[in-house]
């Protein structure tokens, strides 16, 4: 044991270089499996070979890209919206006979209205003597000048009520 002291008594400097040696190695070690993990992190991104600066830089312009066409079709889905509001696509139809001595259901009354439940009604009424048909404006729902007949108002109801069922 003496001996081993006497050693490094007198190689103290070769061992405190050994350690240092040692602990870079351990250092340069954990530098690695950073690096590593980093190069990972950048290839999930779109890195490769390619600095950081580069990915972020390209990553920006494909931003400015989305954003474009994510107004484009804001813009799209506005004017659908419009249109829809202002195409008629509410429909109810009631077939009735006005006489009940006389004929079959060739009577009827069709509401046609859009999404602001604006449009018209159209009665058609089978006589002997031929067929009269008649129309009647229709705002928010209701008459705008005419009164509605029951049937008139019976094809708005239905109209109006596929309007419930599909929301």
């Amino acid at each position: 044991m003496p001996e081993v002291l006497k050693f490094l008594e007198n190689n103290w400097t070769l061992i405190l270089t050994f350690v240092l040696i040692l602990g870079e190695a351990l250092w340069i070690i954990l530098l690695q499996i950073s690096l590593g993990k980093i190069k990972k992190d950048q290839s999930l991104i779109g890195g490769g070979s390619r600095s950081l600066e580069e990915t972020v830089i390209e990553q920006a312009k494909n931003l400015k890209v989305l954003d474009k066409d994510i107004h484009e079709l804001y813009n799209i889905s506005n004017q659908i919206n419009t249109l829809a509001f202002r195409s008629l696509h509410k429909i109810g139809i009631v077939r009735f006979n006005p006489f009940n001595d006389i004929g079959g259901d060739q009577s009827f009354a069709i509401a046609l209205l859009n999404g602001k439940n604006n449009g018209l009604v159209i009665s058609s009424l089978y006589i002997k003597e031929g067929t009269r048909v008649f129309s009647k404006a229709i705002k928010a729902g209701k008459a705008e000048k005419h009164p509605l007949t029951k049937e008139e108002e019976k094809a708005i109801a239905i109209a109006l009520s596929k309007e419930e069922r599909s929301v």
